[in-house]
Order: C-alpha cells, then structure tokens, then sequence
C-alpha cells in the first residue's frame, strides 16, 4: 500500500464524519445513529458503495433536512468523501467504513429510508454473480434495514448489470418499480437530483447511455 493511501487510511481514522472498526461508536450505531451522530429525527438515506461519496456529498448540499451516509471499504475513497463534507460543514453527512455484507450489524430494521447503488462494479463474471451489489442476498440485506415503503434507487453505465438487476426484482415482490436505459432522454431525471459523479461524467462524454431503476419495498 502507497505512502498516500496509509496517510488517508490515519486520518480518515481519526474523523468525526466517519465510522469504522475501532472507533468507540462503531458498535453501538445499529439503530442509535439519529442519536449518536445526527442529533435529530430526519430521515436517513443510505449510498451503498458510496466510492469518493460524491452522491452522498451531493445529495447532502441538497437536502439539510435528511441526513446522509455513504458506506465504502475503501479509507482513501472515503477520505475525498468526508473531506468534502468537512470543508462544506455539512453536519448531515456522514461515512461508514464497512463490508457491505455487514450492513445489517451497523443499521437497525427500519432504520434507513432510502438506499442508493451508484456505479457499482458489474462483476462480469459468473463466480462473482453473488459479489454483484443487486444480487438477491444484499438486496435482501437492503430491504431489511429499510422502512416499509422505503426506497432502493440504482443507477450504472452497465446494461449487463441492469438486465440482471431487472431479471432478479422480476422475482421479488418489489412495488412501483420505474426503470429507464437512457435516464437522460427520460422522465425520471428529477428522481436523480442532477448528481453526476467522476464515472458518471466520464462514461456520458464516451456516449454511454445511463441507466436507472427505483422501487419500494
């Protein structure tokens, strides 16, 4: 590992917008986190795989009456994410450091209120079908966590991935689902908030199409 990356690694440690092993809070977050971090009673909406937390930082300048948490295993990814939110003082952001196969540890039933994927790796492979952030046991992970009525939002370049995604919730009891494989010549823009991340932006200059999906449990 780099020189920079540890450099990272020790100061995201060390935040107070961010949550990881080892931080006396860690263990106690699991159904405390308007208690323990926010201090108030608005809802609480969930990045998946946040990266550089781009879309949590976004949607957390957009919206100060939710509170917001990007969750990634990757400290030097977070680090851009909480550095952000620190020098905008956004106190309804926060960042968790975690295996997303542990989510249900660190969140209570009920608990979160909207959860968004963005960009996640397609994991092309049919070994890596379970890794795949849509595969049916993190979607199962998501649902419990949420609010009834809660909503699971994606968003990739990868239409393999959105076909498989489409295939899986074809087998779910999933409600008002919306779904679009050019969100940009669609109507369901406005459900994205006009947040674009590094990826994102890179993938429309290429003249790849974006796709969305979102539905309710």
């Amino acid at each position: 590992m780099g020189r920079s990356k540890m450099a990272k690694f020790a100061v995201v440690a060390e935040r107070e917008n961010v949550f990881e092993p080892g931080n006396e809070l860690y263990d106690q977050l699991a159904g405390n986190w308007r208690k323990l971090y926010f201090n108030n009673d608005n809802p609480i909406v969930l990045e998946v795989g946040c990266g550089r937390g781009e879309y949590t930082v976004g949607m957390g300048r957009l919206f100060p009456d939710k509170n917001f948490i990007g969750s990634d295993i990757k400290g030097a990814r977070i680090w851009k994410g909480s550095t952000m939110a620190m020098e905008e003082e956004l106190e309804n952001v926060a960042f968790l450091r975690a295996f997303i196969e542990n989510i249900g540890e660190l969140f209570a039933e009920n608990e979160i209120d909207e959860i968004w994927i963005t960009f996640p790796d397609p994991r092309p492979r049919d070994r890596d079908i379970k890794r795949r952030l849509t595969s049916p046991r993190f979607l199962e992970l998501y649902e419990r966590i949420l609010k009834p009525g809660g909503i699971i939002h994606f968003k990739t370049d990868n239409e393999p991935l959105f076909d498989y995604t489409l295939e899986i919730l074809a087998d779910r009891k999933v409600k008002n689902l919306l779904q679009t494989k050019d969100l940009y010549n669609s109507d369901l823009q406005e459900h994205t908030m006009g947040i674009q991340t590094t990826y994102e932006k890179r993938y429309l200059a290429e003249g790849i199409k974006i796709k969305y999906l979102q539905y309710s449990v």
